[in-house]
Parts: C-alpha cells; structure tokens; sequence
C-alpha cells in the first residue's frame, strides 16, 4: 500500500504548545512590569533634580537682579521683564516646575527670599515625590 506524499502524516511536529507561549508570555509581562515600575521611578527622580536645578537658576537670576537694581524683585515675572533695561532671564516667561505648576517666589524684607515648588500633587506639603521642593532646603542659604 503506498501512500501519496501530499498525505504524510508527520510525527515530529516543530512548534510550541499553547502552554509554553503562555509562560513566555507571563515572564515577558512580569519582566516589562518591573522595567515599568523602575522608569516611572527614574522620571519622578529627574523631575526633582529638574525642579532643584530650576531653584538653583532662579537664585543665580535673582542675585543678578539684585546686583543690577540694588535690591531683589517683587516677582519673579520681573526677572524676564524688569522695570528698566533687558531682563535677567530670557525667554519671554518664568518657566513652570516639571508638573506644571508655577514656582511660589516670596520676598520676605529686602536680604530674605524663598522660591517653591510644590511638587507631584501640586498642594502645598506632602512626602516623597509630592513633597514640597524649597530654595531653603537646597542645601545652601539664599543670598
């Protein structure tokens, strides 16, 4: 009995059953699910060092004004459109914290000044990444 080519039954299938695909499957998310959770941790950090950098300008910014006008700004508005002469910062606006908040620029007499950001939550207070961010605790004194 011979048997047509076009009907030989191979015993050796190649291929993956429907429960190895399911295992890679699961370790392929459990694997993207702990890169995930360690990026969005990554972005939280780089918007707080941007947000601390950002203080650190607006500092700089304001002894320079203060050099330039004898005495520190009201706002911080008045950095980029000062009473008289070209602004300290260019740009046209003061920029927003990485959440998009603006900074709060107080002025305290005329030696003390605090710039804040109020982090993630936008509300004043919190821990952690919704923690405020202070130009006091920078690890240095305003000028």
């Amino acid at each position: 009995m011979a048997t047509h080519p076009k009907y030989k039954h191979q015993s050796n299938a190649a291929g993956f059953t429907l429960v190895e695909l399911m295992v890679v499957i699961s370790i392929i998310a459990i694997l993207a699910a702990i890169v995930g959770f360690n990026v969005l941790g990554a972005v939280d950090d780089g918007n707080v060092a941007a947000a601390k950098a950002q203080i650190n300008a607006f500092e700089t910014a304001l002894v320079a004004y203060k050099i330039k006008f004898k005495k520190f700004p009201d706002s911080l508005d008045q950095l980029v459109n000062p009473p008289s002469g070209d602004g300290i910062l260019k740009g046209g606006a003061i920029p927003k914290d990485p959440w998009g908040n603006d900074y709060t620029y107080t002025l305290e007499g005329s030696r003390k000044y605090t710039i804040v950001s109020l982090g993630a939550d936008g509300a004043p207070g919190g821990a952690d990444y919704d923690a405020d961010i202070s130009s006091d605790n920078l690890g240095g004194e305003p000028q």
